[in-house]
């Protein structure tokens, strides 16, 4: 049987993308040859790419507003580095939620200074600061919207004059925003929306350009949008993943469709952690991310019993980050109600038995 698949990432995809995938890969478009085989120029290739950009675009709600999709390379971890490339001229400013933006933070300070305006290190990040301010005269300011490894996700942006850059890297495509209030919003595709090797960049073109540094041509989004995604061989099959996901998500309604769904996940799990006598949640109640849910036993004698309950039950990936220990269910958009209900079934069925 097909497991329920809690993985934090690469994330579970919906069956009937994966089922056309795999057809694209023996024989893609009728041509009698593979998708991962064909020129990267052909017209079928170019359609593959304009076609994942534009969708990506009208999802959410950025079409005409200025804003440009790109689908990179190097993964989010990359971007670290390229946001500050292009925008950093003098200081930025940056959220320290997690590992991740605590990785981003390391890597913008090889462009320049970087002010941390709040971190929540202090409780090995199970709460979003708040109350902080932005300098007015930061060139950007960075943020991680969701934080897999903690199970953390900011709820309200901060309202500010300079430029918003985001890591939506996890929870991307999952929940209504206003995305113009973003000027620069980047996601790794294995999080959300397809397998490990392509990144979705969306920026808003008038961004660019000013910073006084030389920018090296991969480096450089401008050079990016110039060759319309393309500048050097793209992950095709990635890329191909994803525009069949965002269209997958397009079909269900969209965002405002699987924002739905995905609530009533997040409820399931987080109603079950909190009532069930044997469980605990890890992350500030107003911050729990509706992507990952963390939880720790109570009483780790119960760890031998609950690991092999699930098992059984045909779960995997529910292990928590070493960072943080104990549970971790990742229900990204791909993710059946129904798996999570198995999930909720075996934390009931661990209490009955400790009883």
């Amino acid at each position: 049987m097909k497991k329920h698949n809690f993985s934090a990432g690469p994330c579970v995809l919906p069956q009937e993308v994966m089922k056309k995938a795999s057809e694209a890969i023996i024989n893609f478009n009728g041509l009698d040859l593979s998708l991962i085989e064909i020129s990267h120029r052909s017209k079928d290739a170019v359609e593959v790419m304009e076609t994942a950009r534009s969708l990506a675009l009208e999802l959410l709600g950025l079409e005409g507003k200025g804003y440009q999709a790109l689908f990179l390379q190097g993964g989010a971890s990359l971007e670290f580095l390229m946001v500050a490339y292009n925008l950093l001229e003098k200081k930025a400013a940056y959220l320290n939620t997690g590992t991740w933006s605590s990785k981003a933070i390391k890597e913008a300070k090889v462009m320049g200074e970087v002010i941390e305006v709040a971190s929540s290190k202090d409780a090995n990040f199970n709460y979003i600061p708040k109350g902080y301010s932005i300098p007015e005269d930061a060139d950007y300011f960075h943020c991680t919207s969701n934080n897999t490894i903690f199970g953390t996700q900011i709820k309200d942006f901060p309202k500010t004059n300079v430029p918003l850059v985001c890591d939506m890297s996890s929870d991307i495509f999952s929940r209504q925003l206003d995305f113009s209030n973003f000027d620069l919003i980047y996601a790794g595709a294995q999080k959300n929306m397809g397998p490990a090797g392509t990144t979705l960049v969306v920026v808003k073109e008038d961004i660019l350009g000013k910073v006084s540094r030389s920018i090296p041509s991969m480096l450089d989004y401008k050079v990016h949008i110039g060759k319309d995604s393309m500048f050097n061989t793209p992950p095709v099959f990635a890329v191909y993943v994803s525009m069949l996901t965002l269209q997958w998500l397009k079909d269900l309604g969209g965002i405002p469709a699987i924002e739905k769904i995905n609530e009533q996940k997040a409820s399931l799990v987080y109603s079950e952690v909190d009532r069930n006598p044997l469980f605990k949640g890890f992350a500030a109640v107003e911050d729990r991310s509706a992507m990952n849910a963390t939880f720790n036993l109570v009483d780790e004698t119960h760890k031998e019993a609950f690991d092999t309950l699930w098992k059984e039950a045909g779960i995997n990936g529910l292990n928590g980050h070493r960072s943080v220990g104990g549970y971790r269910a990742s229900m990204y958009n791909a993710l059946s109600v129904e798996s999570v209900r198995v999930l909720v079934d075996v934390m009931q069925e661990l209490e009955k038995k400790a009883g």
